[in-house]
């Protein structure tokens, strides 16, 4: 059982930063365990492709790494990094859309999206479910499905998701309801499934054992792709 002094002896996020900054060679490799999970799930549901999120989640790192030394804070840590990461994925979305295959390609790239732990063990009426659902949230724009990702699926607050967006709340309120809009005659003759898969329907479902693989830390940072996530 952890003890008040043992709570007090635990650096804070903000302090492992601070760390970081001054040199500490293992501060940030400790963030990034705390985190990166997270960060993984956001990424993998938004750009629905294991390879592309495992990329953005490094360029996102990698970008952090590299600005912790502008960190104000004026958001937690935990903020900050998210929204590094969101405009990670965002700059691969738009890049990705500028060079996408067909549309059976795509959609089948976000067979995963959902809940891909358990993927290859769903039954095959309930894939393929996931896989219209999923081809659906991927018709949306960029802005509009990062929203709804972090509200909907993830479980944020809408006041959460805007700091992590960098945007006024209700502009994640206004995307949220246009992007369901969207999804909703995309996804309406699977309003009879009783089992509340819809993505847009408001079900939290944070997804923190899906495990990211390894990133780098302040040891292995030079080994990482370059960065794209905008600090």
């Amino acid at each position: 059982m952890s003890t008040d002094s043992d709570k007090a002896s635990t650096p804070t996020d903000a302090d492992l930063l601070a760390l970081h900054v001054k040199g500490d060679p293992d501060a940030f490799g400790e963030l990034v365990r705390r985190h990166r999970d997270r960060l993984w799930a956001v990424a993998l549901r938004t750009l629905g492709d294991r390879e592309e999120a495992a990329d953005a989640v490094q360029d996102a790192l990698v970008s952090a790494y590299r600005a912790a030394h502008s960190f104000r804070g004026q958001s937690a840590v935990t903020t900050w990094l998210h929204r590094i990461t969101v405009n990670a994925c965002l700059d691969r979305a738009r890049k990705a859309a500028s060079r996408r295959t067909s549309p059976v390609a795509e959609t089948e790239r976000l067979e995963q999206l959902l809940e891909p732990e358990e993927s290859a063990a769903l039954p095959a009426e309930r894939q393929d479910l996931h896989r219209e659902l999923l081809g659906a949230l991927r018709t949306l724009p960029e802005e509009q499905r990062a929203a709804l990702v972090l509200v909907d699926m993830q479980g944020y607050s809408v006041a959460e998701a805007a700091e992590i967006l960098d945007v006024p709340t209700g502009t994640v309120k206004s995307r949220c309801s246009r992007g369901r809009a969207r999804l909703l005659p995309l996804v309406t003759h699977l309003r009879g499934d009783d089992r509340g898969s819809n993505p847009a329907s408001g079900g939290r479902n944070r997804a923190q054992g899906t495990s990211v693989p390894p990133t780098a830390g302040p040891k292995g940072t030079g080994a990482v792709k370059g960065g794209g996530g905008r600090a």
